[in-house]
Protein backbone atom coordinates (compact mmCIF):
# COMPACT_ATOMS: atom_id res chain seq x y z
CA UNK A 1 0.00 0.00 0.00
CA UNK A 2 2.83 2.08 0.68
CA UNK A 3 4.14 1.96 -2.74
CA UNK A 4 0.92 2.18 -4.27
CA UNK A 5 0.60 5.18 -2.84
CA UNK A 6 4.04 6.72 -3.65
CA UNK A 7 2.82 5.85 -7.26
CA UNK A 8 -0.38 7.66 -7.21
CA UNK A 9 1.58 10.75 -5.52
CA UNK A 10 4.39 10.97 -7.98
CA UNK A 11 1.77 10.72 -11.29
CA UNK A 12 -1.58 12.65 -9.83
CA UNK A 13 0.64 16.21 -9.48
CA UNK A 14 0.73 15.42 -13.61
CA UNK A 15 -2.85 14.72 -14.26
CA UNK A 16 -3.93 16.96 -12.25
CA UNK A 17 -1.77 19.80 -14.32
CA UNK A 18 -2.42 18.13 -17.64
CA UNK A 19 -6.24 18.16 -16.67
CA UNK A 20 -5.89 22.15 -15.93
CA UNK A 21 -4.37 23.19 -18.99
CA UNK A 22 -6.77 20.73 -21.13
CA UNK A 23 -9.51 22.51 -19.17
CA UNK A 24 -8.03 25.86 -19.51
CA UNK A 25 -8.16 25.46 -23.10
CA UNK A 26 -11.83 24.42 -23.04
CA UNK A 27 -12.90 27.59 -21.23
CA UNK A 28 -11.64 29.98 -23.59
CA UNK A 29 -8.23 31.04 -20.90
CA UNK A 30 -5.94 30.53 -23.65
CA UNK A 31 -6.21 28.98 -27.39
CA UNK A 32 -4.29 25.89 -28.49
CA UNK A 33 -2.31 28.31 -30.88
CA UNK A 34 -0.97 30.49 -27.81
CA UNK A 35 0.83 27.18 -26.55
CA UNK A 36 3.82 27.05 -28.89
CA UNK A 37 4.34 31.07 -27.75
CA UNK A 38 4.78 30.17 -24.13
CA UNK A 39 6.46 26.94 -25.17
CA UNK A 40 9.35 29.42 -26.44
CA UNK A 41 9.57 31.09 -22.90
CA UNK A 42 10.08 28.19 -21.28
CA UNK A 43 12.16 26.53 -23.19
CA UNK A 44 14.53 29.71 -23.72
CA UNK A 45 14.10 31.00 -19.98
CA UNK A 46 12.83 28.96 -17.53
CA UNK A 47 13.95 24.68 -18.58
CA UNK A 48 17.44 26.76 -19.23
CA UNK A 49 16.95 28.32 -14.90
CA UNK A 50 15.84 24.48 -13.71
CA UNK A 51 19.26 23.02 -15.35
CA UNK A 52 21.70 25.23 -14.04
CA UNK A 53 20.42 25.16 -11.29
CA UNK A 54 20.29 21.41 -10.73
CA UNK A 55 23.68 21.48 -11.75
CA UNK A 56 24.78 24.10 -9.79
CA UNK A 57 23.33 22.53 -6.65
CA UNK A 58 25.05 19.14 -7.10
CA UNK A 59 27.89 17.00 -6.41
CA UNK A 60 29.27 16.90 -10.01
CA UNK A 61 31.80 14.56 -9.36
CA UNK A 62 29.10 12.15 -7.78
CA UNK A 63 26.34 13.08 -10.70
CA UNK A 64 29.13 12.15 -13.32
CA UNK A 65 28.86 8.78 -13.36
CA UNK A 66 30.06 6.84 -16.71
CA UNK A 67 28.68 3.52 -16.68
CA UNK A 68 25.03 5.24 -16.52
CA UNK A 69 25.53 7.84 -19.37
CA UNK A 70 26.46 4.66 -21.00
CA UNK A 71 23.57 2.75 -21.00
CA UNK A 72 21.38 5.80 -21.59
CA UNK A 73 23.74 6.34 -24.81
CA UNK A 74 23.84 2.70 -25.90
CA UNK A 75 19.59 2.46 -24.50
CA UNK A 76 18.39 5.74 -26.85
CA UNK A 77 20.60 4.23 -29.88
CA UNK A 78 18.67 0.96 -29.44
CA UNK A 79 15.92 2.61 -29.59
CA UNK A 80 16.56 4.63 -32.69
CA UNK A 81 17.53 1.72 -34.70
CA UNK A 82 14.65 -0.33 -33.67
CA UNK A 83 12.25 2.62 -34.76
CA UNK A 84 14.31 3.21 -38.34
CA UNK A 85 13.65 -0.93 -38.36
CA UNK A 86 10.40 -0.77 -37.86
CA UNK A 87 9.42 1.64 -40.10
CA UNK A 88 11.59 0.70 -43.00
CA UNK A 89 9.49 -2.78 -43.10
CA UNK A 90 6.12 -2.15 -41.65
CA UNK A 91 5.27 1.99 -43.05
CA UNK A 92 3.94 2.31 -46.43
CA UNK A 93 3.20 5.98 -46.29
CA UNK A 94 6.08 8.07 -46.84
CA UNK A 95 5.11 10.99 -44.80
CA UNK A 96 4.41 8.55 -41.81
CA UNK A 97 7.40 7.06 -41.20
CA UNK A 98 9.60 9.88 -40.08
CA UNK A 99 7.22 10.80 -37.92
CA UNK A 100 6.71 7.09 -36.12
CA UNK A 101 10.29 6.88 -36.13
CA UNK A 102 10.71 10.00 -33.99
CA UNK A 103 7.45 9.85 -31.84
CA UNK A 104 9.12 6.08 -30.80
CA UNK A 105 12.63 7.29 -29.90
CA UNK A 106 12.36 10.53 -28.71
CA UNK A 107 11.31 11.53 -25.75
CA UNK A 108 9.82 14.09 -23.28
CA UNK A 109 12.81 13.44 -20.51
CA UNK A 110 12.87 17.22 -19.52
CA UNK A 111 9.14 17.79 -19.13
CA UNK A 112 8.06 14.79 -17.66
CA UNK A 113 11.10 13.10 -16.64
CA UNK A 114 11.51 15.55 -13.76
CA UNK A 115 8.92 15.93 -11.84
CA UNK A 116 8.71 11.97 -11.74
CA UNK A 117 12.37 12.26 -10.21
CA UNK A 118 11.67 15.11 -7.67
CA UNK A 119 8.22 12.95 -6.71
CA UNK A 120 10.17 9.50 -5.86
CA UNK A 121 14.31 10.42 -5.20
CA UNK A 122 14.03 14.64 -3.83
CA UNK A 123 14.66 17.79 -5.74
CA UNK A 124 18.21 17.29 -4.00
CA UNK A 125 19.06 14.26 -6.22
CA UNK A 126 18.72 15.49 -9.57
CA UNK A 127 22.41 15.73 -10.37
CA UNK A 128 23.01 12.37 -12.58
CA UNK A 129 19.29 12.99 -13.53
CA UNK A 130 20.11 16.45 -15.39
CA UNK A 131 23.87 15.16 -16.61
CA UNK A 132 21.66 12.71 -18.22
CA UNK A 133 19.75 15.60 -19.88
CA UNK A 134 22.71 17.42 -21.03
CA UNK A 135 23.78 13.79 -22.66
CA UNK A 136 20.38 12.65 -24.26
CA UNK A 137 18.69 15.75 -25.51
CA UNK A 138 21.18 16.54 -27.72
CA UNK A 139 21.20 12.80 -29.17
CA UNK A 140 17.43 13.35 -29.53
CA UNK A 141 17.36 16.72 -31.53
CA UNK A 142 20.50 14.87 -33.67
CA UNK A 143 18.79 11.95 -34.55
CA UNK A 144 15.41 13.46 -35.05
CA UNK A 145 16.68 16.14 -37.89
CA UNK A 146 18.20 13.01 -39.18
CA UNK A 147 15.48 10.45 -39.47
CA UNK A 148 13.16 13.32 -40.97
CA UNK A 149 15.58 14.36 -43.30
CA UNK A 150 16.52 10.91 -44.63
CA UNK A 151 12.81 10.06 -45.21
CA UNK A 152 12.04 13.25 -47.10
CA UNK A 153 14.95 12.15 -49.13
CA UNK A 154 16.86 15.32 -48.02
CA UNK A 155 20.85 15.70 -47.33
CA UNK A 156 21.67 15.57 -43.97
CA UNK A 157 24.69 18.40 -43.08
CA UNK A 158 26.47 17.00 -39.72
CA UNK A 159 27.92 20.42 -39.37
CA UNK A 160 24.76 22.38 -39.48
CA UNK A 161 22.41 20.00 -37.28
CA UNK A 162 25.38 19.84 -34.76
CA UNK A 163 26.02 23.61 -34.40
CA UNK A 164 22.17 23.60 -33.50
CA UNK A 165 22.47 21.61 -31.50
CA UNK A 166 25.00 23.50 -29.51
CA UNK A 167 23.00 26.41 -29.61
CA UNK A 168 20.12 24.46 -27.91
CA UNK A 169 19.45 26.92 -24.86
CA UNK A 170 19.43 23.02 -22.62
CA UNK A 171 22.77 22.40 -23.54
CA UNK A 172 24.11 25.89 -22.99
CA UNK A 173 22.63 26.19 -19.84
CA UNK A 174 23.88 23.11 -18.86
CA UNK A 175 27.37 23.60 -19.93
CA UNK A 176 27.30 27.06 -17.67
CA UNK A 177 25.96 24.82 -14.79
CA UNK A 178 29.03 22.74 -15.35
CA UNK A 179 31.33 25.18 -15.96
CA UNK A 180 29.95 27.19 -12.29
CA UNK A 181 30.71 23.65 -10.59
CA UNK A 182 34.61 22.91 -12.30
CA UNK A 183 35.69 26.94 -11.17
CA UNK A 184 33.59 26.70 -8.01
CA UNK A 185 31.85 29.64 -8.71
CA UNK A 186 28.90 30.37 -6.89
CA UNK A 187 26.15 33.24 -7.09
CA UNK A 188 24.55 35.67 -5.10
CA UNK A 189 22.44 34.83 -2.76
CA UNK A 190 19.96 36.90 -4.39
CA UNK A 191 20.71 35.98 -7.96
CA UNK A 192 20.58 32.13 -6.78
CA UNK A 193 16.86 32.47 -5.43
CA UNK A 194 15.93 34.21 -8.30
CA UNK A 195 17.23 31.41 -10.37
CA UNK A 196 15.93 28.96 -8.67
CA UNK A 197 12.33 30.53 -8.82
CA UNK A 198 12.04 30.69 -12.14
CA UNK A 199 13.65 27.05 -12.52
CA UNK A 200 10.91 26.24 -9.97
CA UNK A 201 8.24 27.89 -12.72
CA UNK A 202 9.62 25.63 -15.47
CA UNK A 203 7.91 21.93 -14.78
CA UNK A 204 4.43 22.95 -14.00
CA UNK A 205 4.22 25.54 -16.49
CA UNK A 206 5.47 23.29 -19.52
CA UNK A 207 2.54 20.11 -18.08
CA UNK A 208 0.41 22.63 -18.04
CA UNK A 209 0.97 23.77 -21.74
CA UNK A 210 0.89 20.13 -22.74
CA UNK A 211 -2.27 19.70 -21.48
CA UNK A 212 -3.76 22.36 -23.30
CA UNK A 213 -2.39 21.10 -26.20
CA UNK A 214 -4.54 18.11 -25.82
CA UNK A 215 -7.09 17.61 -29.00
CA UNK A 216 -8.76 14.35 -29.57
CA UNK A 217 -10.74 15.61 -33.29
CA UNK A 218 -8.56 13.43 -35.05
CA UNK A 219 -7.28 10.19 -33.48
CA UNK A 220 -9.94 7.71 -35.06
CA UNK A 221 -8.49 8.56 -38.22
CA UNK A 222 -4.68 7.27 -37.16
CA UNK A 223 -6.03 4.75 -34.31
CA UNK A 224 -3.09 1.77 -36.12
CA UNK A 225 -0.02 3.97 -36.29
CA UNK A 226 -1.00 5.58 -32.58
CA UNK A 227 -1.49 2.36 -31.27
CA UNK A 228 1.47 0.73 -32.47
CA UNK A 229 3.27 3.94 -31.71
CA UNK A 230 1.98 4.52 -28.41
CA UNK A 231 2.46 0.52 -27.08
CA UNK A 232 6.25 0.54 -28.14
CA UNK A 233 6.87 4.12 -26.61
CA UNK A 234 5.23 3.13 -23.47
CA UNK A 235 5.41 -0.79 -22.83
CA UNK A 236 7.57 -2.42 -24.80
CA UNK A 237 10.51 -0.28 -24.44
CA UNK A 238 10.34 0.51 -20.59
CA UNK A 239 10.22 -3.36 -20.76
CA UNK A 240 12.85 -3.92 -22.25
CA UNK A 241 15.20 -1.69 -20.77
CA UNK A 242 14.14 -0.47 -17.55
CA UNK A 243 14.82 -4.54 -16.95
CA UNK A 244 18.15 -4.33 -18.37
CA UNK A 245 18.86 -1.70 -16.06
CA UNK A 246 17.66 -3.45 -13.34
CA UNK A 247 19.37 -6.98 -13.82
CA UNK A 248 22.40 -4.38 -14.23
CA UNK A 249 22.23 -3.21 -10.93
CA UNK A 250 21.38 0.52 -11.76
CA UNK A 251 19.54 1.76 -8.64
CA UNK A 252 18.06 4.78 -6.80
CA UNK A 253 18.36 8.29 -8.32
CA UNK A 254 20.12 6.76 -11.63
CA UNK A 255 17.32 4.22 -12.07
CA UNK A 256 14.82 6.92 -11.69
CA UNK A 257 16.76 8.57 -14.29
CA UNK A 258 16.49 6.12 -16.80
CA UNK A 259 12.15 5.85 -16.18
CA UNK A 260 12.40 9.58 -17.32
CA UNK A 261 13.87 8.48 -20.74
CA UNK A 262 12.97 5.07 -21.22
CA UNK A 263 9.41 5.79 -20.24
CA UNK A 264 8.26 9.21 -21.03
CA UNK A 265 5.84 10.05 -23.68
CA UNK A 266 7.04 11.37 -27.12
CA UNK A 267 8.03 15.09 -26.68
CA UNK A 268 6.58 18.35 -27.65
CA UNK A 269 9.11 19.43 -29.85
CA UNK A 270 8.80 16.10 -32.05
CA UNK A 271 5.52 17.82 -33.59
CA UNK A 272 6.73 21.33 -33.61
CA UNK A 273 10.09 19.81 -35.74
CA UNK A 274 7.32 18.12 -38.10
CA UNK A 275 6.08 21.28 -38.60
CA UNK A 276 8.65 23.50 -38.73
CA UNK A 277 11.01 20.89 -41.55
CA UNK A 278 7.11 20.34 -43.58
CA UNK A 279 8.79 16.62 -44.02
CA UNK A 280 6.20 14.56 -42.61
CA UNK A 281 2.09 14.38 -41.50
CA UNK A 282 1.73 16.90 -38.74
CA UNK A 283 -1.59 15.66 -37.71
CA UNK A 284 -0.26 12.31 -36.91
CA UNK A 285 3.19 13.83 -35.00
CA UNK A 286 0.90 15.76 -32.77
CA UNK A 287 -1.91 13.24 -32.05
CA UNK A 288 1.30 10.97 -31.46
CA UNK A 289 2.54 13.53 -28.31
CA UNK A 290 -1.72 13.90 -27.36
CA UNK A 291 -2.01 10.45 -27.26
CA UNK A 292 1.31 8.92 -25.59
CA UNK A 293 1.38 11.95 -22.96
CA UNK A 294 -2.11 10.95 -22.15
CA UNK A 295 -1.92 7.25 -21.74
CA UNK A 296 1.72 8.11 -19.82
CA UNK A 297 -0.19 8.76 -16.39
CA UNK A 298 -1.45 5.20 -16.77
CA UNK A 299 2.28 3.67 -17.43
CA UNK A 300 3.65 5.66 -15.31
CA UNK A 301 1.87 4.39 -12.18
CA UNK A 302 2.44 0.83 -13.97
CA UNK A 303 6.39 1.11 -13.87
CA UNK A 304 6.93 3.78 -10.69
CA UNK A 305 4.57 0.58 -8.89
CA UNK A 306 6.20 -2.37 -10.15
CA UNK A 307 10.14 -0.94 -9.64
CA UNK A 308 9.52 0.56 -6.46
CA UNK A 309 7.68 -2.96 -5.17
CA UNK A 310 11.20 -4.50 -6.77
CA UNK A 311 13.29 -2.10 -4.51
CA UNK A 312 15.15 -0.23 -7.81
CA UNK A 313 14.75 2.76 -5.82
Amino acid sequence: MENFMLSVNAVAPMFLLLAAGFLSRRAGILSREDVPRFNRVAFRLFLPCLLFYNIYCSDLRAAVKPGLIVFAVCGVLLVFGASMLIVTHSVGREDWKGVIAQGIFRSNFVIMGIPIAQALVGADQLGSVTILIAVVVPMFNFLSVYTLERFRGGRVRIGAVLLEVLKNPLIVSSLIGIAFQLLKIRLPALLEGTVSSLGGIASPLQLYLLGAFFQFNSLEEYLKPLAAVTAIKLFVTPAVLLGAAALLGIRGGDFVGLIGIFASPTAVNSFTMVQQMKCGDTELAGDIVVLTSAVSIFSFFLWILVFKNLGMF
